[in-house]
């Protein structure tokens, strides 16, 4: 099976958003390179996302990051069901339009 998160998206249109639980760090996840069941043996598996913190004074700044940074620092705050379904999380997530359109 493909993976399905391996089309690059623009940042308002991420596959899932992580939030770090002080709100200061944002992470809005647009590709990844290789499936959940792959990054899981992979210490170095990586995803293509859009961050933005303090240090990047409110603007988003793009480039990749370890995918198990991001998942150990951060919060799912939203996410595609077929991300839910794929990292294997509970339905109930808003999407990240949803999301988005509620932080507005």
């Amino acid at each position: 099976m493909p993976n399905q998160f391996a089309k690059t998206r623009p940042v308002d249109k991420p596959y899932a958003i992580f939030r770090s639980p002080d709100g200061n760090f944002t992470w809005h996840v647009c590709k990844t390179y290789q499936m959940p069941e792959k990054e899981k043996a992979n210490q170095y598996a990586r995803w293509f996302v859009w961050a933005k913190s303090g240090f990047t004074y409110g603007s988003f700044e793009a480039g990749d990051t370890y995918s198990r940074e991001v998942m150990s620092y951060g919060m799912l705050v939203a996410a595609e069901p077929e991300w839910l379904t794929a990292y294997g999380k509970h339905l109930g997530y808003p999407t990240p339009q949803e999301y988005t359109e509620g932080c507005m």
